[in-house]
């Protein structure tokens, strides 16, 4: 009597799962560790230790953003991770340049700690943010459309249309940036764009093709 069929070397859903779970939480991890301590002079005293925490407040509120964020992206994943039931290239391969984004979105989170008003600065980290989304629309859509997940694939494709809703609001805003110095506060209306522009896009991407009938019209069929 023959075991339970095992996964190709290299395509376990559940290694994987545990990789990315951890390049997730070492990302969150560095983004705390960016933050600038403050030294020996700034507490000496109530006022110092104030005037230190105002100076350096683009850092904290870039970091709760950033972790939100990231946050987000991982519960989304994770659920994705739960309906997988096997690997392919293509699914296992887009995860490359997407756990690449996830580790590099420290380095732009604390750029724009720094200046946060700097249109390159959030050009940066939006753009870092829509790759990364965008990178995890297409996981999306690979596992829907080649029958990995459980359940309906029609539903996969849904989250994934949330997924590219998501990354062009960040397009988006990388463009508002360089017009409009807090550009940034539109990050916080994500949720928003996945809920509206995600109905939207999965609302295209189902509509059929629009051919007009030669037929229509008063001209009777024959």
């Amino acid at each position: 009597m023959s075991g339970p069929a095992r996964p190709e070397p290299g395509f376990s859903p559940e290694r994987l799962a545990f990789f990315t779970d951890a390049i997730f939480a070492i990302a969150m991890t560095l983004l705390a560790v960016e933050l600038e301590r403050p030294e020996e002079k700034e507490l000496a005293s109530a006022r110092a230790l104030g005037s230190f925490l105002a100076e350096h407040r683009g850092s904290y509120l870039a970091f709760a953003l950033a972790f939100v964020l990231l946050w987000s992206v991982w519960r989304r994943h994770h659920r994705l991770m739960d309906r997988i039931g096997g690997l392919s290239k293509a699914f296992t391969g887009w995860h490359a340049p997407f756990l690449l984004l996830v580790a590099f979105l420290p380095f732009p989170t604390a750029v724009i700690g720094a200046s946060i008003g700097n249109p390159l600065a959030q050009t940066l980290f939006a753009g870092t943010m829509a790759a990364m989304v965008f990178c995890e629309a297409a996981l999306k859509d690979v596992s829907g459309s080649t029958g990995l997940v459980t359940g309906d694939p029609a539903e996969t494709h849904r989250h994934a249309g949330e997924s590219w809703g998501v990354g062009l609001w960040f397009v988006l805003s990388a463009g508002v940036a360089w017009l409009f110095p807090y550009a940034f506060v539109l990050w916080f209306a994500a949720p928003l764009a996945a809920t509206y522009g995600g109905a939207l896009i999965s609302r295209l991407r189902t509509a059929p093709a629009s051919h007009p009938d030669p037929y229509d019209g008063d001209v009777p069929r024959t």
